[in-house]
């Protein structure tokens, strides 16, 4: 099937990969009335769970929004009235900013296909945590191998909901990834780093796992 994607950077400003969510505060405040697709979050402050159609991203330093389908068609509302960033209060003038819209194929393919992490995935809950570690102290690395790809199965599967696409085949992962430690809500937290390879076609710079909104698990297709 395809999906509608719109990225939005911001070249000329250089920003702290942490500073992700910054972005969303910073978005979903200045178009409250849009605070449902810009922050996932409904008019009373209640949170929505579902997969988040607008994203926000620092990618090797450069701000980004990604939006999916009715995210990309709000970005495109957006962009000409995006005049700068206010960013823990430091106003980052906006003197240069592109827009790129695609028409993205995705799902199943009878091809095989690596991505690779932009940002640290961000893979694991309470419960697999627990797996995680029993696993890690066992030293059961194949172990852990199955976990973490059955994990990303899981991601891609939800992404596949939020966008109505039914996976008649099996999804296959193998994946090549280093343990990373990073700081979340001032907690820290195990996340990964590294690479896989699916037969699965995926648009570049959509995020998997946890608080994708929030820029982690960013993905970008190698080949």
């Amino acid at each position: 099937m395809h999906i509608l994607t719109s990225t939005i950077r911001f070249p000329e400003i250089n920003l702290l990969t942490r500073d992700a969510h910054k972005l969303r505060g910073y978005f979903g405040d200045l178009f409250k009335e849009h605070s449902q697709l810009l922050h996932n979050h409904f008019e009373d402050g209640t949170q929505i769970y579902k997969y988040p159609v607008v994203q926000y991203k620092v990618v090797k330093g450069v701000p980004m929004l990604v939006g999916i389908n009715e995210g990309a068609e709000l970005l495109t509302s957006l962009f000409l009235k995006i005049k700068e960033l206010n960013i823990e209060n430091k106003i980052y003038p906006v003197y240069s900013k592109n827009i790129e819209n695609k028409n993205c194929e995705t799902g199943l393919t009878n091809e095989l296909h690596e991505y690779e992490f932009e940002t640290l995935w961000m893979a694991l809950n309470q419960y697999n945590h627990k797996r995680y570690i029993k696993l890690k102290k066992e030293k059961q690395k194949n172990d852990i191998s199955k976990l973490l790809d059955g994990i990303l199965t899981g991601n891609i599967l939800s992404f596949f909901k939020s966008i109505n696409y039914h996976a008649s085949e099996n999804i296959l992962i193998k994946s090549d990834l280093i343990e990373k430690k990073t700081s979340f809500k001032n907690k820290s937290m195990i996340a990964f780093k590294g690479k896989f390879t699916t037969n699965v076609l995926l648009p570049d710079y959509i995020g998997i796992g946890k608080s994708v909104s929030r820029g982690f698990g960013c993905i970008v297709r190698k080949f």
